[in-house]
């Protein structure tokens, strides 16, 4: 009797396989596309730019680019994984000719970028109205959260330059919508920028802003039903003032910097005007406070209805405190026009935040890595390419996922649902992908496939 050696079962390994599909759950992203009618206005935007005679429509080409970037790739060239499997994604374009439409999209600037853009924001107002009460807009407010990010260059790539972190790279603004704790989050804007360029650049978190705002749905890119919030990056006079201009009315939770004006308010408040701060959970967080400083500076030049709202709290162990900081408590500021409400309900709300540092992670993990393009032209349709990707990453989990699932970040979702294998079956004059009944996920993978079939065909 032979005794087996080692933890694992010995397996040969040989190629030739047929009628197997890798990356089989893919096929939510792709069913995703088609319920939302992204291919078709993608085609549509993009029609310009396809030449007499050609083979591939140009709109399929980004879509496949984008699904291989949703799926883990990080380059052009990995658009090869949908190449291999014609079942799922159909006919796929050769490197050379992404390339070449690449670089022809790059060459036509912002006309190619506004082409992209615009069909985002088309398909953006279906999802939402298909998503229903999951919807970001179903409370009856949007919430886009503006940040920087750096992206490393590990070459000599244009506009990549020395960054604040000592670093070398670019640093773009990014803008998510907050689909808040039952969810994730969508982007909306992406700019690209050199490495030197500063975190509180109001012209640069303005436009980005005007970007965000145009993919909202026509009736939230105005008015206080949409809330902007960004780090102390934002906290302007210029950018403040762009917010709450006449006729833009949005509302804004902004941070802001601990300038001596605001430490020296912050040393005159008494003792029983702090209240307790809440914790994520909405409870009483010990060690926590809040206060509001709005009568004690002088805010006579910033925008009218302006508060200021400051925190202390202990700091953790370990943590290095600030000058600006007070008696062994760190101190936070952010400004906002929001009226009315409990100060630790407003402190909480901007401190939610923090959800776009998730946001950011999940994009680092699909694409936003590094830029793999030379010029800073090619580099924007990256980022186009990136944005379609999480916009796909966001809306099928909003339409198709339900319970703890609909929370699931990138990686568990390449994971647990996008690699299933399938055994492909032609039976009825039908196509049939059969998942493995032992994979854990299956059940997942065969809800959320039903969830898609249910939604309308569009048009």
């Amino acid at each position: 009797m032979k005794k087996s050696s080692g933890s694992y079962p010995r397996v040969r390994v040989g190629s030739g396989g047929r009628r197997v599909v890798a990356q089989a759950g893919s096929v939510l992203l792709v069913e995703t596309v088609r319920k939302s009618g992204l291919d078709t206005a993608i085609s549509a935007a993009l029609a310009p730019w396809r030449k007499p005679r050609a083979v591939h429509d140009p709109g399929k080409v980004l879509l496949d680019v984008a699904l291989a970037v949703a799926l883990g790739g990080d380059c052009l060239a990995d658009v090869g994984m949908l190449r291999a499997e014609p079942a799922v994604f159909g006919p796929v374009a050769s490197d050379p000719t992404v390339s070449r439409l690449v670089d022809a999209l790059a060459a036509s600037g912002p006309k190619a970028l506004a082409a992209i853009r615009g069909a985002r924001s088309e398909v953006r107002q279906r999802v939402w109205e298909l998503a229903g009460a999951s919807s970001p807009a179903a409370g009856g407010q949007v919430i886009v959260d503006i940040d920087g990010v750096l992206v490393l260059a590990h070459s000599e790539k244009q506009d990549a330059t020395p960054a604040w972190k000592k670093t070398f790279g670019h640093h773009p603004l990014v803008a998510f919508v907050d689909h808040g704790p039952a969810g994730s989050g969508e982007p909306v804007a992406a700019l690209l920028r050199p490495g030197n360029a500063g975190s509180n650049t109001a012209a640069d978190h303005i436009e980005t802003a005007q970007l965000a705002l145009a993919q909202l749905p026509k009736h939230l890119r105005r008015g206080r039903q949409t809330l902007i919030r960004t780090d102390s990056g934002g906290g302007t006079h210029a950018f403040l003032d762009w917010l709450s201009r006449r006729g833009r009315w949005l509302s804004y939770s902004v941070g802001m910097t601990i300038t001596d004006a605001i430490h020296q308010a912050v040393l005159k408040i008494p003792k029983k005007a702090w209240t307790p701060a809440y914790d994520a959970g909405g409870t009483e967080r010990p060690g926590a406070w809040v206060a509001e400083i709005t009568d004690m500076p002088d805010l006579s030049t910033w925008p009218t209805g302006m508060r200021l709202i400051v925190r202390k709290e202990r700091p953790h162990p370990g943590a290095q405190l600030r000058f600006t900081d007070l008696d062994g408590n760190r101190l936070t500021c952010f400004a906002t026009n929001t009226k009315g409400g409990q100060l630790a309900d407003l402190e909480l709300r901007h401190r939610r935040r923090a959800r776009c540092e998730d946001r950011i992670r999940g994009a680092r993990a699909t694409g936003l890595r590094n830029l793999p393009l030379h010029d800073t032209a090619q580099n924007r349709i990256w980022l186009e390419i990136v944005s379609l990707a999480l916009d796909l990453l966001a809306w099928m989990p909003m339409l198709a996922l339900t319970g703890e699932a609909r929370r699931w970040e990138v990686k568990k979702l390449r994971l647990r649902l996008f690699s299933a294998a399938a055994q492909l079956v032609n039976t009825g004059r039908r196509c049939w992908l059969r998942l493995p009944a032992r994979w854990p996920w299956t059940a997942v993978i065969s809800h959320a496939i039903v969830r898609l079939h249910t939604l309308p065909n569009p048009g």
